[in-house]
């Protein structure tokens, strides 16, 4: 193996072609969307050099300021949820159903297979006030509350999108962290309990220090995947009411492909890059931390 390793047309042969293909997809893409950020106009009316002036559209656009912040408010709501309910999920199949998980992951872990408009669908119908209640809407009605349209406000629609994207990806999450907690040797688990280290005091104490590396890696995946959310808000609320559930994404395609701006829309996405990039510098700098200390 070292041999191989040391030859580099070994290594040029091994990995040539994969760099090749990354640099040809994921390079040159990025880079020609750099270059369009000192452009404005589109390939229908043509291009013309602005220098800096997307940047400084982006600092005074009230519009890309809500959708920065809707986007930071659902990355930090929907990776907390979806990481705790995945780690609930994984310590309910290895602690208590153990061996007898298997139906219950396969049923939790469906809905991430489902199609997004098709889940998009079933949560406005279960959120409907209109012809007739929905299924939230009749339980709330059944406690003495008020029923609410859900999507009239940016709070109301809101909450129904965290709710919806929780609930679909938690299955993948557990299973993920599931995977995690299998690789905790079970003469640690054991040492501990004889040693009077049970419920949270196991789990605080010797679980989540051995599983921290894979919820770290998930949380990672996460807040990656929710800062570029798009198609849940497009099926579901389509960034409505008015621009209240607009994210970067959708705002970054509507100025791109709708206004034809193409220029401003490669600056947007410019920003999502970096706003991804630095929330994962910090969730790698918080993990140096330990988790059992508070």
């Amino acid at each position: 193996m070292r041999s191989v390793l040391g030859d580099r047309r070994a290594l040029a042969i091994l990995l040539g072609p994969a760099l090749l293909v990354y640099t040809l997809v994921m390079l040159v893409p990025m880079g020609w969307s750099l270059g369009y950020t000192f452009f404005k106009g589109n390939v229908i009316e043509g291009f013309s050099f602005d220098g800096f002036g997307n940047f400084e559209k982006l600092w005074h656009d009230p519009q890309a300021h809500s959708a920065l912040w809707f986007t930071f408010k659902y990355g930090v709501v929907v990776s907390v949820g979806q990481v705790l309910c995945g780690y609930l999920l994984a310590l309910l199949y290895v602690f208590v159903l153990r061996k007898s998980s298997a139906l219950i992951r396969t049923l939790v872990f469906f809905p991430v297979i489902l199609p997004t408009v098709a889940v998009a669908l079933m949560f406005q119908k279960l959120f409907a006030v209109a012809p007739q209640n929905g299924l939230a809407n009749t339980a709330i009605e059944a406690l003495g509350i008020h029923h609410s349209d859900w999507f009239a406000s940016g709070g109301g629609a809101f909450l129904v999108l965290v709710v919806m994207d929780v609930w679909r990806s938690m299955g993948f999450y557990g299973v993920l962290i599931y995977a995690g907690l299998l690789d905790i040797p079970e003469e640690t688990i054991e040492s501990a309990r004889m040693d009077g280290a049970t419920g949270w005091r196991l789990i605080r104490h010797i679980v989540l220090p051995l599983s921290w590396p894979v919820v770290l890696s998930s949380a990672v995946f996460s807040i990656n995947g929710t800062l570029k959310v798009f198609d849940s808000v497009l099926a579901l609320t389509n960034g409505g009411p008015g621009s209240d559930t607009t994210p970067l994404t959708l705002y970054m395609f509507r100025t791109a492909f709708s206004y034809g701006d193409y220029g401003y829309g490669s600056t947007i996405a410019s920003l999502l890059t970096v706003v991804c990039l630095g929330v994962s510098l910090i969730i790698f700098r918080f993990s140096r931390r330990d988790p059992t200390k508070g």
